[in-house]
Parts: C-alpha cells; sequence; structure tokens
C-alpha cells in the first residue's frame, strides 16, 4: 500500500471514529507503530487532523462533542476499573457529588448498598439509576436540560450549587492535559463543573487514558485544583508523572 493511500484510509477511519489509536491503526494496516505516527505527522502538517496521547482527532473534532452511550460505550473495561478504584474515596457518611459523565455512571452504578449517603447530580440519568437505592438521598440539581448529555444547566443549577457543600465531587471530563487543564465542548456544562468543583471540600477527576493529552472548547479547572486523578493502566508512565508534576495524586486502576 502507498503511503498516500494509507495515510487516506486513517483520515477516513479517523473522521468516521473521532479519535485512532495508533496501535489499533499499526495492526489494522499492517505496519508499525512508527510508520502510523509518521503518517500522522504529515496529516497534521496538512491540517486534517491532530495528533493527541496515543493517536488523532480529526480537526473539526475539537468542538465536536459525542452522545454518551447509556452504558459508557467505549473504554467499558477501563471505567469499571476506575469507578473500582474510586471507592475507596467515598466519605463513610455525608454528601457526595457526582458529575454528568459515562465513567462517573459507572461510579454510581458501584456504590455500595451498606453506606448512607446523600448524592447531589445534575445528571438526569445518575439520577436514574440511583432512585430505588434505599440507602441514598438523591439530589437532583434542576436547570435547563440538555438533551445530548441529560445534564442540567445554567443559572438554575448554578444557584443550586452555589448554596451547596459536599464531601468530595468526582469530576468527569472530554480531556485532560497538563498544559490546559480539564476542558469540555460545552461552556454551559463546564460552568456546572466549575461549581461543583467550588463546592467540594475535594476533588476526585475520573478519566480514562484517552482522555489525557486531549484538549476541547472549554476550560473548567486547572490540574492544582484536583485532588486525585484517578485512570486505567493504559496511561504511560511518563503522562501519568506529567499530571502529577502539575498537583493532583494520580492513581491508575
Amino acid at each position: 500500500m502507498y503511503a498516500e493511500e494509507r495515510q487516506q484510509r486513517i483520515v477516513d477511519r479517523c473522521r468516521a471514529r473521532q479519535r485512532v489509536e495508533v496501535s489499533a491503526l499499526a495492526e489494522e494496516l499492517a505496519v508499525t507503530s512508527e510508520t502510523i505516527r509518521r503518517d500522522l505527522r504529515v496529516l497534521e502538517r496538512r491540517g486534517v487532523l491532530r495528533r493527541v496521547h496515543g493517536g488523532a482527532v480529526p480537526v473539526e473534532g475539537i468542538g465536536f462533542e459525542p452522545v454518551p452511550m447509556p452504558t459508557g460505550g467505549v473504554m467499558t473495561a477501563e471505567k469499571a476499573r476506575i469507578a473500582r478504584a474510586a471507592l475507596a474515596e467515598l466519605p463513610e457518611e455525608g454528601t457526595i457529588l457526582l458529575d454528568a459523565g459515562t465513567t462517573t455512571a459507572r461510579l454510581a452504578d458501584e456504590l455500595p448498598s451498606d453506606r448512607i449517603l446523600t448524592v447531589v447530580t445534575h445528571s438526569v440519568r445518575i439520577a436514574l439509576m440511583l432512585t430505588t437505592r434505599p440507602n441514598l438521598t438523591v439530589m437532583l440539581v434542576g436547570g435547563r436540560l440538555r438533551g445530548r448529555t441529560l445534564a442540567t444547566v445554567d443559572t438554575w443549577a448554578l444557584r443550586a450549587l452555589k448554596d451547596t457543600f459536599v464531601e468530595v465531587a468526582f469530576l468527569a471530563t472530554s480531556g485532560v492535559s497538563p498544559a490546559r487543564g480539564l476542558t469540555t465542548p460545552d461552556s454551559a456544562e463546564a460552568s456546572i463543573k466549575r461549581a461543583a468543583i467550588g463546592s467540594a471540600r475535594r476533588c476526585v477527576l475520573l478519566a480514562d487514558h484517552t482522555k489525557v493529552g486531549d484538549d476541547h472548547f472549554t476550560k473548567f479547572a486547572a490540574l492544582n485544583e484536583i485532588d486525585t486523578v484517578i485512570t486505567d493502566s493504559g496511561l504511560d508512565a511518563g503522562s501519568a508523572a506529567e499530571l502529577a508534576a502539575a498537583g493532583p495524586k494520580v492513581i491508575t486502576a
């Protein structure tokens, strides 16, 4: 296969999937990882994609916001490990906040049945998951409902969070990097995430390794505002060290 043909296939896959991984492309196209990295550098210079940790995204994907799948969609095994590791960050009692996101939803599913907690969330999906749990008091933050993520945003939600205090906020993000911090495509949801951080004694970020090195439209926090980052073992040691150098404790599950 000629380089031009291979690179066109990479572009096609990147636009269709919104993200491609170096290792998967190397296996799929029967070439070395270094060949794929060289192709990605060429394509980035042409302005058709942008390299991120472990792969690439299309340039139009910077503001792209995928519709979350109810079951978490991709990286399900990794998200399950992250959620189980996050259980160690739960208080024995009191109030926690669960941000809207697929990994935080997985944590909601893992919450122990023998612990009395109040759960604040602006995610309708998470609230519905927890509504039958007798040991939990669920406080759903009101506001404008975003159909894309089933999360409440805007003034009503911000007012509620301004007067809320929680022991631990478990946060989700679309991207995280030492340079840009925590980012997400939608500015309204970014405002809610900032308010959630302001309401919490401690902040724990749940993010699988594909989020690391990825940047999106709106920044909602710097890494030094986060106490702990829980990710999966797919994150290389160098990237984990860079995150930790910016402030938070980094746990790989």
